[in-house]
């Protein structure tokens, strides 16, 4: 079988101190943890960028200070998000009380070297803090987004939440031309009521959404909260890779804080288990079909 990539998201656009006092949300603090959870098997690393306030940006500035300091420490790919997050300089305030979600912002995202970046196509309503916020990813904008990625060199991770970014979103671009096989979709499950637009786990869900994919896809699985060793452990089994880390999740066990390292060890040890091995950053590269690096 092909050996599984682990993929260690140790921020996000959300989470806080406050809830895990283990996030790391400033540059060094970030590389460090990164650091470990390379040492500990992860081969890609998915960043979100935060400000010294701790509050979330795509500032290409910041992102540029921990991609250099990343790659310093380990060759492990390096993913920057164009999510962004739910406050800092990603939310503008609308007349009408509402906010919205800075596309002007996300773009920053592609500007720091990463090798990848996610692609987040998503146009939901949510609340969060107390605020109600518009995520507007219309098609034209995810055909800027897209351009922007193929103009920079950048190797798409598809992110979808549900059915309908599978098939209205990502196979419509990829038919498009703005990504080369094999195509890597990280189906992101589990949110609490909806939250995002994301399907709940379950393995009807995760095995109906794999079905969808379009030929000569790769896909990876994300879960929130309790459902990310469920739904990653069913992924390693169906021919899947995974990620974790205290983006989706704060917690090892009931009332147990995690870190990200403790949540890559634990998907190592269960790969090894199952009889499978994980996937070197230079293994994941040749899979992924990016080119080499050196440290």
């Amino acid at each position: 079988m092909s050996k599984v990539i682990v993929t260690v998201a140790p921020t996000g656009g959300m989470a806080s101190k406050a809830q895990n006092p283990n996030l790391p949300t400033q540059p060094a603090e970030i590389a460090e943890s990164v650091h470990k959870s390379w040492k500990a098997g992860a081969a890609i690393a998915a960043l979100h960028a935060r400000r010294p306030d701790d509050e979330a940006t795509c500032n290409a500035e910041i992102y540029k200070d921990i991609n250099r300091r990343v790659r310093e420490r380990t060759d492990i790919i390096i993913n920057n998000s164009t999510g962004g997050g739910s406050n800092g300089d990603m939310l503008l305030a609308r007349p009408d009380g509402l906010f919205e979600s800075n596309f002007e912002e996300r773009l920053k995202g592609c500007d720091a070297g990463a090798e990848m970046a996610t692609f987040d196509g998503m146009t939901f309503a949510d609340v969060h803090g107390g605020r109600e916020i518009l995520v507007v990813t219309t098609p034209s904008r995810c055909e800027f987004l897209a351009k922007r990625m193929q103009e920079r060199g950048i190797k798409p991770e598809w992110e979808v939440f549900g059915p309908t970014h599978i098939l209205q979103d990502v196979t419509r671009l990829i038919e498009k031309g703005y990504d080369k096989p094999p195509y890597y979709i990280n189906m992101v499950l589990g949110a609490d009521k909806g939250f995002q637009g994301a399907m709940p786990y379950s393995h009807d869900i995760l095995a109906a959404m794999i079905r969808l994919l379009p030929p000569q896809s790769i896909f990876c699985v994300s879960a929130i909260g309790p459902a990310q060793l469920p739904a990653t452990t069913q992924a390693i089994l169906l021919g899947g890779h995974v990620r974790v880390g205290l983006e989706d999740n704060n917690y090892y066990a009931r009332g147990k804080l995690a870190t990200n390292e403790m949540l890559v060890e634990r998907t190592v040890r269960i790969i090894h288990e199952l009889n499978m091995e994980h996937a070197s950053p230079a293994e994941a590269r040749e899979i992924l079909g990016l080119p080499p690096v050196k440290i």
